[in-house]
């Protein structure tokens, strides 16, 4: 089932969808979200039931990758009109693209010890380059960022988008490599070679969810730790303002245990957000368009699902060949962020018009509050 009623979809991810449908243990339908596009090993935007047995490119390798969003108890007057030292503020405390802490952050011994910590580290997956308690708390480069924004009422939010970072990365990887080589092994016949899959009741499996679940709990403290980073450098920047509300946090690629159509069933979400009815979540735009706060109506047909953003409508290839700077510059006029060549492949014109992905899930959601950005990090 799609929801993409006005919403161009390409060829490459309607087959993407053909071949993860033809999976023996795909339970009901596959869903796919408005801003669905062709993705490495499974489709972006596709929320996939399974019963039995997990793909494990079906989350992908930024596993737990999600957004965080926060309003904070002051209006747009409180802004400077040059926000150039905001931003720089944000910077300053935020380590972005390949770049990680000194030393960890005071939260990040949360993430050591449990099950799935045991697994990648029984894996050699726990530390390449940099240590992972030095990336808690780390921005990550591509289309992850941090962003302030405001709001119809001019209240000032921040939001921002990150994930997993190179744990994440290597934890993905190793379990899709995996899947692959055991499908082979058992000479198990595929659509496609990326959609090997872990069967339910086999060690690997256990272990894949301890390590996905690891994964997506450090994601999410990631995220805190940028949130508080964030706000200290706005204290630093503003002076003091009034408690903030409860930060909205949610994955979303990540895979769940759920209930639908009468089974308990794997969920993956690979671009999707769990829109469960009154259920909190954010459906950011690109650098240069709106972003919105929505409520989930609760639809059975989605899996409880909606978009997680606007979708890419180019590669980062194409957009790089198609925009220059000069076009980046004018789709991105009152916000500050870079305009370098650099971030030519997030350009707004990359993604698609994020008013006809939220048009075509009138049905998955509804919108609370609508944002623009007004400053914005990327890696």
């Amino acid at each position: 089932m799609m929801w993409t009623d006005g919403v161009p979809v390409d060829a490459s991810a309607l087959e993407q969808l053909r071949e993860v449908s033809r999976l023996p243990f795909i339970h009901h339908h596959v869903a796919a979200m408005p801003d669905v596009h062709w993705g490495i090993g499974a489709t972006v935007g596709s929320v996939i039931p399974m019963k039995g047995a997990i793909v494990p490119a079906a989350v992908g390798v930024d596993i737990g990758c999600g957004m965080v969003a926060q309003r904070l108890g002051i209006g747009s007057e409180r802004l400077p009109d040059n926000l150039a030292g905001v931003r720089s503020a944000i910077e300053a405390r935020v380590p972005v693209g390949f770049n990680s802490h000194d030393a960890p952050q005071p939260q990040a011994a949360r993430a050591l010890g449990g099950v799935g910590h045991d697994v990648i580290e029984r894996a050699g997956l726990w530390r390449a380059r940099t240590d992972p308690l030095d990336q808690v708390g780390t921005l990550g480069g591509g289309n992850h960022f941090i962003e302030i924004c405001l709001d119809e009422a001019d209240q000032v939010w921040i939001m921002l988008h990150s994930g997993s970072r190179g744990v994440g990365n290597r934890v993905g990887r190793h379990f899709i490599s995996l899947a692959k080589r055991e499908c082979e092994k058992s000479k198990i016949r595929l659509p496609s070679r990326d959609l090997a899959y872990l069967p339910e009741q086999s060690e690997l499996f256990d272990d894949y969810i301890a390590a996905v679940s690891w994964c997506q709990d450090y994601a999410r403290l990631n995220r805190d730790t940028m949130l508080r980073l964030v706000l200290e450098a706005l204290h630093a920047e503003l002076g003091a303002f009034p408690a903030q509300e409860v930060a909205i946090n949610c994955h979303h690629n990540y895979v769940e245990r759920e209930q639908h159509f009468g089974s308990q069933v794997w969920v993956t979400r690979k671009g999707a957000v769990s829109a469960r009815l009154g259920e909190l979540g954010i459906i950011p735009g690109s650098m240069g368009a709106r972003s919105f706060i929505v409520k989930g109506k609760g639809s059975a047909e989605s899996f409880h699902s909606c978009s997680h953003g606007a979708g890419r409508a180019m590669s980062r290839r194409q957009a790089k060949r198609v925009f220059s700077v000069e076009d980046h510059i004018a789709a991105t006029r009152g916000v500050e962020c870079r305009k370098d060549a650099g971030v030519l492949d997030e350009t707004p014109g990359a993604y698609k018009d994020i008013d006809a992905v939220m048009a075509a899930q009138t049905d998955l959601v509804e919108v609370v509050h609508t944002l623009h950005q007004v400053v914005c990090v990327k890696g």
